[in-house]
C-alpha cells in the first residue's frame, strides 16, 4: 500500500526547538512556535557560549505557513546572564566595547521539513548565525527503563521509600512527562501571558470569591493552580506527595470492562521524581518565562483549590517541552532523579477497591458534587 507523502504545507513549524547556533558567535538557542491561522510566531532565545556577552531574545512572525521563509525580526532583546532580566542601553553600553553596538533586529530565513528546522540570519550590524535543529521528541514514546510490578508489589516497594523525598504522578499509559499547555501544539509562553493569562484573569475573577492579585508570586501560583485542576492547559504538571493518590489517577478512567480485556503488555505508569535532589542541586525558577530551560518545584497556597490538601498536591512549572529528555540531560554524570513504575491495567479492580479502605477516592479527591458522583459511580455500576 503506497502512503501518500504529505505536502508541504502539512509540516508544521509549530513547538519546540533547541540546538546549538553558529556564526558570528556561538551557543544554545531556543525556539518556541505557536501556530496562527494564517502564520507561525513565537521567540528565539539565544545563549552564547561567551560569558562576556549577554544572551538575546527576540519575537518573530512568518508572512505564512510556508516551508521555506524570510522575515524579519521584532527589535531584540539583551538578557543578562546572571539574573536573567532585560538589559537597558545604559547597562549594555559599558559591556560593549567602544566601537560596537547591539543589534536591533536580525533577517532570517529558514526551511522546515518533517525532521528539522533551518535557520540562518544577519543582523543590521552584520552579526551572522545558523542552525539545525532537531524537531522534538516530546511526542514519541518514553526511553524510560520502568520498574515492573503488579499492585502487590508496588505496595510493598513504596513502603520502603523515605518519606516526603519523592514525587509522584499517575498516568493512563507509559507516555512522556509532558504539561498540558506543550501537548496542545502551544510554546510561546510569552503570547500564553499576554493573551491567555489576562483573558482567564477577566472571566474568572467573576467566579470566584477571592479576587487574585497576580503581582504576589503566592496568589500568581495559586491561580495557575486553580486553572491547572479545572481543565485549563497551563505549563504547569501535577504531582502528589503519596504513591496511593498517584495510583489513583494512573488507574483513572479506565474502565473495569478495559481493564478485566487489557492484556499483560497494557500498562499504566507512576512517574517518581527525586524532588529533594532536585531542589539541592539546580536552582528553581518559578517564573512562567525565563530565558534558560529549566523545571522547577513550587507548592502553592489552596486559594479556592479544596483538591490541593487532599491530594497533597506539589506542582512543576517549566518552559521544557520534552520533559523526560531534559531531565536525563541533566542528570548525565550525577544522580537519577526521575524513574518509573509500570503497573499492569488487568489490576484495576484490586487497586480501586484497596484505595477505597484507605480513603483515597474520587469523593475525597474532588470536594464537590463532580467528585461524590464519580465514586457513587464506581461503587454502583460495573463500568
Amino acid at each position: 500500500m503506497l502512503v501518500p507523502k504529505p505536502s508541504a504545507y502539512d509540516v508544521h513549524m509549530n513547538g519546540q526547538w533547541l540546538g546549538r547556533f553558529a556564526g558570528s558567535t556561538s551557543g544554545s538557542i531556543v525556539v518556541n512556535i505557536d501556530e496562527r491561522p494564517e502564520y507561525f510566531e513565537g521567540t528565539a532565545n539565544l545563549i552564547e557560549d561567551d560569558e562576556n556577552l549577554p544572551d538575546s531574545v527576540v519575537s518573530f512572525r512568518t508572512v505564512n505557513k510556508e516551508p521555506n521563509f524570510q522575515f524579519r525580526t521584532g527589535v531584540i532583546l539583551a538578557i543578562d546572564k546572571k539574573t536573567g532580566a532585560g538589559l537597558s542601553l545604559e547597562e549594555l553600553r559599558p559591556r560593549l566595547g567602544a566601537d560596537q553596538a547591539f543589534s536591533k533586529y536580525a533577517d532570517v530565513r529558514g526551511t522546515v521539513d518533517q525532521d528539522s528546522l533551518t535557520l540562518s540570519w544577519t543582523t543590521d550590524t552584520g552579526v551572522q548565525g545558523n542552525c539545525v535543529l532537531p524537531r522534538s521528541k516530546a511526542g514519541e514514546p518514553s526511553e524510560l527503563v520502568p520498574l515492573q510490578k503488579n499492585w502487590t508489589e508496588f505496595r510493598e516497594y513504596v513502603a520502603e521509600l523515605k518519606e516526603s523525598r519523592l514525587l509522584f504522578r499517575g498516568q493512563n499509559a507509559p507516555w512522556r512527562l509532558r504539561t498540558s499547555y506543550h501537548r496542545s501544539g502551544r510554546a510561546d509562553l510569552s503570547r500564553f501571558l499576554r493573551e491567555d493569562l489576562q483573558a482567564l484573569y477577566k472571566h474568572l475573577s467573576a467566579r470566584t470569591r477571592h479576587v487574585f492579585n497576580l503581582s504576589i508570586p503566592d496568589e500568581n501560583g495559586a491561580f495557575f493552580n486553580l486553572i491547572q485542576h479545572h481543565g485549563y492547559p497551563t505549563p504547569l504538571l501535577d504531582w502528589t506527595y503519596s504513591p496511593y493518590v498517584a495510583a489513583f489517577f494512573a488507574y483513572r478512567g479506565i474502565s473495569n470492562k478495559k481493564a478485566d480485556a487489557a492484556d499483560a503488555n497494557e500498562k499504566v505508569r507512576i512517574h517518581v521524581f527525586d524532588q529533594e535532589q532536585w531542589r539541592a542541586d539546580l536552582n528553581q525558577i518559578l517564573f512562567i518565562i525565563a530565558p534558560r530551560l529549566h523545571l522547577s518545584i513550587g507548592e502553592f497556597i489552596a486559594i479556592e483549590n479544596e483538591r490541593m490538601i487532599p491530594q497533597q498536591a506539589a506542582s512543576t512549572i517549566t518552559n521544557v517541552d520534552d520533559i523526560e529528555s531534559y531531565i536525563q540531560s541533566v542528570q548525565q554524570n550525577r544522580k537519577q532523579y526521575l524513574s518509573a513504575i509500570d503497573l499492569p491495567v488487568s489490576n484495576r479492580r484490586q487497586v480501586v477497591r484497596d484505595l477505597s479502605y484507605m480513603g483515597i477516592t474520587a469523593g475525597s479527591l474532588f470536594p464537590g458534587l463532580d467528585g461524590a458522583c464519580e465514586e457513587l459511580r464506581e461503587r454502583n455500576f460495573d463500568l
